[in-house]
């Protein structure tokens, strides 16, 4: 096969200008699909990328063709210099956007218009107190909420992500949608998926079918109307007729997107992820503390890409452990 000269393009011929950075493993919520019962190892602060060293690092893929920078964690407002951080990378000519589940918006909504950063996807998994606190083990549903309600209020533009589980929270889909009825919001339904920790099994697995079945059984078929796909996207987007907003499904794990995959991450420690679901990692921290060309490195990363889910292509091979419970666990990756 022909080498790829682009280091953002891998074999596949896919290209890459998303990139998702983690700036920290913690956070303040403990959600059951993400983080483990018993949390997880934290790395030492050493071990975690500062904040020059993000701005270098994300300055090097800018350079080679990133144009979106996400902001994950973790939790990313948890981080001390949260504000410092956002303030370098508004610097890059790419477009800002962060993840969140929304406790401490209110204290940086100064620093999100200040910077330019107006896309936010808040993680909430159920619109009930009680689910909240249980799936969250933290009760702070109303502080999220109301969070929610104030970023919408000032003008930023606000995604809902609600990773559905059967038996805890499938039964709320509609409840969801009705949220777009009269605000301009995207909610978006993510399918449970396997990491370390999160004991994953596809009986737990809400698929895209079954999230069109409650939709249309709730609002009637003739509501239902598809929206234009975006380029890369990773949801499937519907609007109900008459909303303002509209609702997504991300069905990484029945109908994934992989063919046109433009997302790489980075781990708040520094490692490159050129997959949600693989395992393999490359150490770019360690490599720009030493010296090592980042180009090289990240072009080998990218050229290892598999076509699909790191290589997992059907319900066997996700149901098996030696695949995926050597991948971290979701805080530890940033989403």
């Amino acid at each position: 096969m022909t080498k790829v000269t682009n280091i953002l393009t891998d074999s596949h011929l896919r290209r890459h200008n998303y990139l998702r950075i983690s700036l920290s493993e913690k956070c303040n919520l403990r959600c059951t699909y993400c983080m483990p019962h018993d949390g997880i190892p934290l790395s030492p602060r050493a071990h975690l990328m500062t904040a020059d060293e993000i701005e270098a690092i994300a300055t090097v893929f800018v350079k080679n063709g990133i144009d979106k920078i996400r902001l994950t964690g973790g939790e990313p407002l948890v981080r001390k210099d949260f504000s410092l951080i956002l303030e370098k990378l508004s610097k890059l000519p790419v477009k800002l956007s962060i993840t969140t589940n929304a406790l401490l918006t209110h204290r940086f909504i100064d620093d999100f218009k200040r910077f330019g950063l107006y896309d936010i996807n808040v993680s909430l998994d159920s619109l009930d107190a009680e689910k909240f606190k249980f799936i969250t083990r933290r009760d702070q549903f109303k502080l999220a909420y109301d969070n929610i309600n104030q970023l919408i209020a000032e003008g930023f533009n606000v995604k809902i992500n609600a990773v559905l589980m059967k038996g805890f929270n499938e039964d709320e889909i509609t409840d969801f949608i009705k949220l777009t009825k009269d605000q301009n919001i995207n909610v978006r339904f993510i399918e449970f998926m396997p990491f370390d920790g999160n004991e994953w099994n596809k009986n737990k697995l809400v698929s895209q079918a079954e999230i069109l079945n409650r939709v249309t059984d709730h609002f009637g078929v003739e509501a239902l109307k598809p929206l234009l796909n975006e380029t890369n996207f990773t949801a499937r987007n519907f609007r109900i007729e008459g909303f303002k907003g509209s609702f997504g499904i991300i069905s990484s794990v029945t109908n994934p997107f992989c063919d046109s995959c433009n997302r790489v991450r980075l781990t708040a420690d520094g490692k490159l992820k050129n997959c949600l679901f693989s395992n393999e990692e490359t150490n770019l921290l360690t490599g720009y503390r030493s010296g090592a060309n980042l180009e090289d490195l990240i072009d080998d990363a990218l050229n290892k890409k598999k076509a699909v889910r790191a290589g997992m292509t059907d319900f066997d091979q996700l149901n098996n452990p030696d695949l995926h419970t050597n991948n971290r666990s979701m805080i530890a990756i940033g989403g």
